[in-house]
């Protein structure tokens, strides 16, 4: 029997993990801060045995970026000290470890897509938690255990800028966004069940980085432009620059991610995203 511990299970992509699970013959063991401390190893190890865990998908993740530039030590508890230990309880036990990180590894100068293997350069303290999390977990190597790097994630569960722009359109007859970044969101759904689809075929000696988002690339002020063109919400989305909207942490400019060495190696197709804002919009009863 396949025994998956899934943390992080009340974020973004572990409430979607849970949504979908029900379509999936594994058995399930979805856990959260309060129901298991991840930056405890004993209680990880524990955890692991006593329930047969024979994979470890690890969603959990600091993801206040401004937040963390104040909180450094937090962020680095759960963005690597955690998944350090998730790792070398994994290693110890023989259990297959997906782990999420980010395209904030990145510096986002980039001018074409960035591949697995580009240089890594975070601009701020979350994304080099994350990067620290990546190496951790490299260095500890694990068989049969990945890294997926995802950007721009949103979903009907938890804030994200999706549900942020129906709030405010709502309130609002204009909104200022972010045009001089560019990207491709990641519906949280689809990332999800690419990680169920993907599981059994997952067979590595070392550590592989892959990325996933949903194809396509736009701004922050594209995303917004069509939320509201889907929803039919009559407000009015005006473009800004980055400087307009100063934040503690910076963000890279460029987050586009490179998908082909996981739709080769795993033979998997990904949604585009006005598809995939469409299907959670549905979900949010949103779309009009």
């Amino acid at each position: 029997m396949t025994n998956i511990l899934v943390t992080g299970s009340n974020g973004q992509v572990g409430s979607e993990l849970q949504a979908i699970s029900p379509a999936y013959e594994y058995n399930f063991y979805f856990t959260d801060r309060d129901s298991l401390d991840i930056t405890d190893k004993s209680a990880v190890e524990e955890f692991v045995k006593n329930n047969e865990i024979t994979t470890i998908i690890n969603a959990a993740a600091y993801t206040a970026v401004d937040k963390a530039e104040e909180d450094k030590e937090n962020a680095d508890r759960v963005n690597h000290i955690a998944t350090k230990y998730l790792t070398e309880v994994a290693k110890e036990q023989g259990c297959k470890l997906i782990h999420i990180s980010t395209d904030y590894v990145f510096d986002g100068k980039n001018y074409k897509p960035y591949n697995e293997d580009d240089a890594t350069s975070p601009n701020g303290v979350y994304g080099a938690t994350k990067l620290a999390g990546e190496k951790a977990m490299q260095a500890i190597n694990p068989k049969n255990s990945i890294i997926i790097r995802t950007s721009w994630v949103y979903s009907s569960y938890g804030a994200n800028f999706v549900k942020t722009m129906l709030r405010l359109a709502k309130e609002r007859d204009a909104l200022g966004v972010i045009f001089d970044q560019v990207g491709t969101p990641t519906y949280a759904r689809d990332l999800a069940r690419a990680i169920l689809d993907i599981l059994p075929h997952i067979t590595n000696e070392d550590v592989a980085i892959y990325h996933y988002s949903n194809e396509g690339v736009l701004s922050w002020y594209d995303f917004a432009k069509e939320i509201m063109r889907m929803a039919k919400i009559e407000c009015a989305i005006n473009p800004i620059e980055t400087k307009e909207y100063p934040t503690p942490a910076t963000r890279p400019h460029y987050s586009l991610l490179n998908k082909a060495k996981i739709k080769k190696d795993f033979s998997i197709t990904i949604p585009y995203w006005k598809d995939s804002l469409d299907s959670c919009l549905q979900v949010l009863g949103e779309r009009r």
